[in-house]
Order: structure tokens, then C-alpha cells, then sequence
């Protein structure tokens, strides 16, 4: 915190600091003496109305009186991770679009719109890389429009937690009305210490998945949309990897009636995602996740990646342990914004 030449503490923020990454304490509405202040570091998105909004790394949003201030101050951005390969929000945020691409896509400024008839939020929802080329209220509205003549509820895809990340469009969003339903972790993490892991020579490598992997995989109800989406969706012109799109794979452990163990990669220019690991319940504890890794991340290097990343859950313990085991560890945070029930885009 700030403290000045006396030794005092001063706030040393004001509105015109909106957008910018801050620390500040503020008194504890508890009465326990041991809890007088409470600090709190992230974007202050808004200041007004003597009230200020700081959204944090995870995403929540966390309003503080003016009146409540002791100090604040304006802190660099989220430093850079200690290990690992870098990486920009906005490489990554690309990079896993391809890999789990929509069967219809449309621009709107530099936001993407993304359609596979309600199959998973990421292939249903808008990807916001940029402006959207007009004010914010009239691209939610074209959007709400855009989802509905598609018989779809609008998301809108955030991130949190990193430079050049969301922070001030997740309470944009919030303050119209939009319901944060679902967070996760894009966590990265070097490819060639994962295929260091286990020999993995039980695990077949295939370009598609066939009955065998859907019926281990976690969703139900697989039909002809998700099969596209598992394959790599419908090509667009432009992007990295082998013959103009990402190069996709599926691994699949052998078991007694359906596989012990699957999971899908996708290689695409420098990056592998890893995605859809599931073990027979029956199995886990006895390094089959790992081995699947290991297999899908020895084949990306064969095709020239050399980084990976996976999206997390937050509630899940064991994936979390899992991948930290294996040397990946946060990147952002991401989140998706569900339309109000409301007409109006929450107005």
C-alpha cells in the first residue's frame, strides 16, 4: 500500500484510473478487532457514484465504498509466470477456438460469433478478441439476435487474470444483467515433459473417434454435431497446423468392453490442447491419465509443438493435481455470460 512521507497510509487512485490494475484496503465490515482491513488487488472497472468496482484474477467483482478507502495505489500488471512457455491471452484465446471450432462463425467488428446448434458453451458463444466495431449495448444486441435467429441463448466468452485480458467487459456485462455461469483455468505448461512421463505404449492413436472412445467420453447423447466439433469442426481458411488446419487426435487406452482411459489433442502451430482425459472410474489412481498424456504429447512433438495447454475446471481437485503434477500452472481465468431473461439486454 501507499504510505506517505509520515508514515501514513494514502489512497492514491481516482477515477481517472479506470482500466487499471490496483491494490487496495479498505476497512472490514467484520467487528473482530483481528479483521479491521481487507486488501484486494485487480482491475478497477468502474468508480462511480462514490463506489468503486474491482473485478479480481478469478473474475468476481467486488464493490467498495469510497468512504471505506484506507489506501490504494496502481500495481503493474499480473506479472508474467515464472515457468513455463509465454504466451499472450489473446494467442491462447485464439489457439483454443481452433481447437474446438464451431460449424458456424461470424465477425462482428473483432468479435467472433460461434454456432454448433447447443452443443457446448465454448462453440456457443461470442469470442471477444477486440472491439466489436460499435457501442457495446448495440453489439449485445446484434448478438442476442444473431443467437436467437439460431434458436441459442447468447454467452459471451470472458477472460480474466492475465494482461490484455476481460476484466472490464465481465462487469460491462454484469452490470447489464448478463449471468456468469460457468468458470474455468486455461492453465499451459512445456510439452516435452509430459512425454517424458510414461511409455504409453498401450494407448492407439486415431484421427477419429470411434464407438469405442464415445462411449468412455463424459457426454452423453454424442450425435452428428458433436462429431464434428470433436473433429476439428468446419475448416476456415488461414489458420496454422498441417494442410491449413489444426492437426486432431484421438487416444484411446484399451479396456474390458469400453476403453480404460481416453483423450484428444489438438496440434496447432506451437501449441498441443489436451482435452476430454476420462479413466474408467473403476481404474483411476494408476497413472492412466498420465500415459494418455503422455502418448498424445509425444505425437505433438512429432508434428512440431513444443508448448500445451488444457482448460481446468475450477472445482476440479483432482485435474488440478493432476496437471500441476505435470508442470502446467494457470494462465487466466475464463468465463461465460449468459443473455438476461429479461428483453433489453438487462436495461
Amino acid at each position: 500500500m501507499e504510505i506517505s512521507a509520515k508514515g501514513r497510509l494514502e489512497v492514491r487512485i481516482t477515477a481517472a484510473d479506470v482500466g487499471k490494475r490496483v491494490s487496495v484496503r479498505r476497512l472490514a465490515e467484520s467487528s473482530l478487532p483481528e479483521e479491521k482491513f481487507t486488501d484486494t488487488v485487480g482491475v478497477l472497472t468502474s468508480w462511480d457514484d462514490g463506489v468503486l468496482l474491482i473485478t479480481r484474477r478469478d473474475g468476481e467483482s467486488v464493490r467498495i465504498a469510497e468512504s471505506a478507502l484506507v489506501a490504494g495505489k496502481v500495481v503493474p500488471p499480473a506479472p508474467a509466470r515464472r515457468r513455463g512457455p509465454a504466451a499472450s491471452y489473446r494467442e491462447l484465446a485464439r489457439a483454443a477456438s481452433r481447437a474446438w471450432r464451431p460449424l458456424e462463425s461470424e465477425w462482428l467488428g473483432e468479435w467472433e460469433l460461434r454456432a454448433a446448434a447447443g452443443f457446448t458453451r465454448r462453440a456457443n458463444s461470442v469470442l471477444p478478441l477486440g472491439d466489436p466495431g460499435m457501442p457495446l449495448d448495440e453489439a449485445l444486441s446484434a448478438v442476442r439476435r444473431w443467437y436467437g435467429e439460431r434458436g441459442l441463448p447468447a454467452y459471451v466468452q470472458t477472460a480474466t487474470g492475465a494482461e490484455g485480458t476481460q476484466e472490464r467487459l465481465c462487469a460491462e456485462l454484469e452490470r447489464r444483467g448478463w449471468v456468469r455461469e460457468v468458470s474455468a483455468q486455461v492453465w499451459t505448461g512445456a510439452l516435452a515433459p509430459v512425454a517424458d512421463r510414461a511409455e504409453g505404449t498401450d494407448v492407439l492413436l486415431s484421427r477419429e473417434a470411434d464407438e469405442g472412445w464415445l462411449s468412455r467420453y463424459g457426454r452423453k447423447g454424442v450425435g452428428e454435431v458433436a462429431l464434428k466439433v470433436l473433429g476439428g469442426g468446419s475448416p476456415r481458411p488461414g489458420e496454422a497446423g498441417s494442410g491449413g488446419g489444426p492437426s486432431v487426435w484421438f487416444a484411446t487406452v484399451p479396456g474390458a468392453g469400453a476403453p480404460a482411459a481416453i483423450g484428444r489433442c489438438v496440434v496447432d502451430g506451437r501449441w498441443a490442447s489436451f482435452a476430454a482425459v476420462e479413466v474408467d472410474p473403476a481404474l483411476r489412481r494408476r497413472g492412466l491419465a498420465t500415459t494418455v498424456l503422455a502418448a498424445l504429447a509425444r505425437r505433438a512433438l512429432e508434428e512440431g509443438a513444443s508448448a500445451a495447454w488444457l482448460q481446468v475446471e475450477d472445482d476440479n481437485a483432482g485435474a488440478r493435481a493432476l496437471y500441476a503434477g505435470l508442470g502446467f500452472a494457470a494462465h487466466h481465468a475464463y468465463h461465460h455470460h449468459r443473455q438476461p431473461a429479461a428483453p433489453g439486454d438487462g436495461q
